[in-house]
């Protein structure tokens, strides 16, 4: 292994780190969970938001380094994952541009929101598990690779901060500031979504389904 299957490479961590944190869209979902946490202590919204965060970055990462070999035993390939994802990334852009009412339906007694709905499916959504997927399967070296853990790290660091100081971002952005981020979000979104569909139809038309 030589120096340069190490070194990190910057395009591919920006494109990942942008990409998904546009997906998690974090300031879009101060409302969610400023709902899903109510009544909750300072410590205890603290506590939830590390456990979110957690439980997304496990689900994330176990299918950043495995998914591939779930895709060889299932025998999907990777054009079929872009233009997947890239539906599915439609769908969430859709959402971020039309919020509907009842989003933030308030969970079940006993149940521990920072992993269902928070960690997942609010974070590791199909849309995040995808693209981070699509970049690691980009990444070309040990570095590359290393290059994409190090873009969810990030993008699951600004998630958490947001989580944790959410009740003082919404008081400062208020209700039309969160939308109005939401919707640029969604319009970012959605053209990643277009973008993947594109290159895998592409690639099909290239090499063949």
């Amino acid at each position: 292994m030589s120096v340069a299957d190490l070194a990190l490479d910057t395009t591919l961590f920006t494109q990942a780190f942008v990409t998904v944190l546009v997906i998690m869209d974090p300031l879009g979902n101060i409302p969610v969970f400023l709902t899903l946490t109510r009544g909750e202590s300072r410590a205890g919204r603290r506590l939830a938001a590390l456990q979110a965060v957690s439980v997304a970055a496990g689900v994330i990462l176990l299918f950043a380094l495995f998914g591939q070999r779930i895709l060889d035993l299932l025998g999907i390939s990777l054009e079929a994952l872009q233009v997947a994802g890239g539906l599915l990334l439609v769908l969430i852009a859709l959402e971020l541009l039309r919020p509907e009412d009842g989003t933030a339906a308030a969970a079940s007694r006993g149940q521990n929101v920072a992993l269902v709905p928070l960690g997942t499916p609010l974070l590791a959504g199909p849309g995040a598990i995808a693209a981070t997927m699509l970049a690691m399967r980009r990444a070309e070296t040990l570095g590359g690779m290393l290059s994409v853990v190090l873009a969810l790290t990030g993008a699951l660091g600004v998630v958490y901060l947001t989580m944790r100081y959410a009740g003082v971002i919404g008081s400062i952005l208020k209700e039309n500031g969160i939308n109005l981020v939401s919707r640029v979000m969604g319009l970012l979104l959605a053209a990643i979504a277009v973008q993947l569909v594109a290159s895998g139809v592409a690639e099909w038309v290239r090499v063949g389904v």
